[in-house]
């Protein structure tokens, strides 16, 4: 009987939480209409759609990228391994619930987008095997690769922000498990594709039979906008984007999905995607080979990139102070 209350209130809450997504979605639509009055005469769409259409044909700074290079975790020092058997274990389903409830209901800094990359600048992300440079750093050199393809503006700010949302640590994160690493979905089986997944077996939904079967709590082909991601910098950003910018949906799911690495990198979880997903997920991995073969030893001057980015950042955030 217990278990059943327990097991009901959760839902009462995840209920509330698809109510609070309604609203964001709402918010999304108008910020895209009012991105479409400011450039009378092209729908942000049809852009979208053409450049989508040639994602690789424009993409060439990774292509001589040593893609052996990266993501060793094999090699991994051991703050890495650490770390994702501190996230595997404690990424429940409770946990995820309230993390989204408290998101909803409060408002953790207001400041602009810059100030916050200057804030995150303090922060060394302990789930990267590739790279110990600063945030700010990862940021120019990521955004530099997308402008030097000539990419779309909004994806060139995609390439500055993504991880920004890195900044939960700094709030009222419980460590860095509930902020940076790979992502993966909660209330369904853990799978094997998963980095580390040996370490699942502390998690208490590894067990619960409500959890651990191939579909969980949710249905063939749901779409993963129903899906509960562990929460992290990617979700959080999301919704702080969503709520803030004219950024298109392609822009908006490269940040909310490119730390979904079993799904984008290893094609799991495809029994869940609906036909959106599919669309979505070519963007994400045209944005993935920007983010992850950039990392290498090269620092930008900060100062001479600043105002391009800054301009940047005013297209399409109309508010230069956000809630964070």
């Amino acid at each position: 009987m217990i278990h059943t209350k327990v097991t009901k209130k959760k839902f009462q809450k995840h209920k509330l939480g698809k109510s609070l997504d309604k609203k964001d979605d709402e918010v999304l639509q108008v910020n895209q209409l009012k991105l479409q009055l400011r450039k009378p005469g092209m729908a942000e769409n049809e852009d979208v759609e053409k450049d989508s259409a040639s994602w690789d044909a424009q993409m060439d700074y990774y292509k001589n990228a040593n893609t052996k290079m990266f993501r060793q975790y094999e090699l991994a020092c051991d703050r890495v391994k650490q770390f994702y058997e501190e996230q595997h274990e404690k990424q429940t389903v409770a946990y995820n619930i309230q993390a989204r409830i408290n998101f909803k209901t409060k408002t953790r800094a207001k400041m602009s987008v810059w100030e916050g990359l200057e804030k995150l600048n303090r922060l060394l992300d302990d789930s990267d095997p590739d790279t110990e440079l600063s945030q700010i750093d990862h940021a120019l050199q990521t955004a530099e690769a997308i402008r030097r393809d000539g990419q779309p503006r909004w994806f060139q700010l995609v390439g500055l922000i993504h991880d920004l949302g890195k900044l939960l640590y700094f709030f009222d994160s419980q460590g860095q498990w509930d902020v940076v690493g790979d992502t993966f979905p909660v209330g369904c089986k853990f799978l094997s594709r998963i980095i580390f997944p040996e370490s699942f077996k502390k998690n208490s939904d590894f067990t619960n039979p409500l959890y651990n079967t191939k579909y969980g709590i949710y249905s063939k082909h749901c779409g993963l906008d129903k899906v509960m991601l562990s929460w992290g910098h990617d979700e959080y950003m999301y919704h702080v984007a969503k709520n803030n910018s004219t950024l298109p949906q392609e822009a908006l799911a490269m940040i909310r999905y490119h730390s979904f690495y079993p799904w984008h990198l290893e094609n799991a979880y495809t029994y869940l995607m609906d036909d959106h997903d599919t669309k979505m997920l070519e963007a994400v991995r045209a944005f993935n080979k920007y983010d992850l073969y950039s990392k290498n030893d090269q620092q930008y001057d900060v100062d001479e990139l600043k105002s391009y980015y800054l301009e940047l950042i005013d297209e399409y955030f109309p508010k230069k102070v956000i809630e964070f």
